[in-house]
């Protein structure tokens, strides 16, 4: 049987509940700021996250929400602005402390350095805004915790296809077996399962409603000493929070 080697972490409503009041209020603010009347409120934001990725959200509202809407002749050079300019609102959002981390996720990390786990990001959010969030959020030289940060258009398929955890893996050198994700959502467990990686699930607003068929565990969030998390789906095996003993227990590891 395998040990647990490493960790890999997605990263919007995951590390942080960056969507509804991170990502979505930037998106508005971009679109305000090139003189668009668009706005995402955030149930509408929620339909919107069926499609991962910033540019690919843009295209999709565009084509199936406001078909009316006269783009420009280079639609790829429009589309690119506007998720440039909402990276730049999102980025200084994180600068001023607006986007803090989940219940736990710091306490993880730090538990998982000390005792010597290795470390990976795999998102299909931008590397700018990873980066932006880890030095923010955790600490300035967090993004060297990670040995991998795969992220944005490292790959061309974005989840659920596997494709970014098939990065993440081959960078870090490690198998499958030799890990665990956490995921958010629906397409996030769906491109882990689909790259052999057993998957922890902390749900947000956006997400709680989701299929989590074949996660191994599904919490609310990962939980503190002293503020425990929900169960939703699967075995905590007694435990309150996640720590290494736990996730060593459901790796069998």
């Amino acid at each position: 049987m395998s040990a647990l080697r490493a960790l890999l972490f997605d990263v919007d409503g995951t590390l942080a509940d960056t969507e509804r009041d991170g990502h979505r209020v930037a998106f508005n603010a971009a679109f305000a700021e090139a003189g668009l009347d668009w706005h995402w409120t955030a149930a509408f934001y929620g339909e919107l996250l069926a499609v991962a990725g910033g540019k690919e959200r843009i295209r999709y509202y565009l084509e199936r929400y406001n078909t009316s809407f006269q783009a420009p002749g280079d639609l790829d050079g429009f589309v690119a602005e506007l998720h440039a300019a909402k990276t730049r609102i999102y980025t200084q959002m994180l600068e001023n402390g607006e986007i803090p981390l989940r219940p736990g996720v710091e306490r993880l990390l730090q538990e998982a350095r000390q005792q010597n786990l290795r470390l990976a990001i795999a998102t299909t959010t931008t590397p700018v805004n990873v980066l932006a969030l880890l030095e923010h959020s955790l600490a300035p030289d967090a993004a060297a915790w990670f040995d991998v940060i795969a992220a944005g258009d490292m790959v061309p398929a974005k989840k659920p296809a596997p494709d970014i955890y098939h990065y993440a893996l081959r960078e870090l050198g490690v198998r499958p077996e030799d890990c665990l994700a956490f995921e958010d959502s629906e397409h996030g467990l769906r491109a882990a399962l689909g790259a052999g990686i057993r998957t922890i699930v902390t749900v947000n607003d956006y997400t709680y409603n989701h299929d989590f068929s074949g996660a191994e565990l599904v919490l609310d969030q990962l939980g503190e000493p002293g503020r425990p998390f929900a169960v939703l789906q699967g075995d905590a095996h007694g435990a309150e929070y996640v720590n290494l003993e736990l996730l060593r227990r459901i790796h069998g590891g």
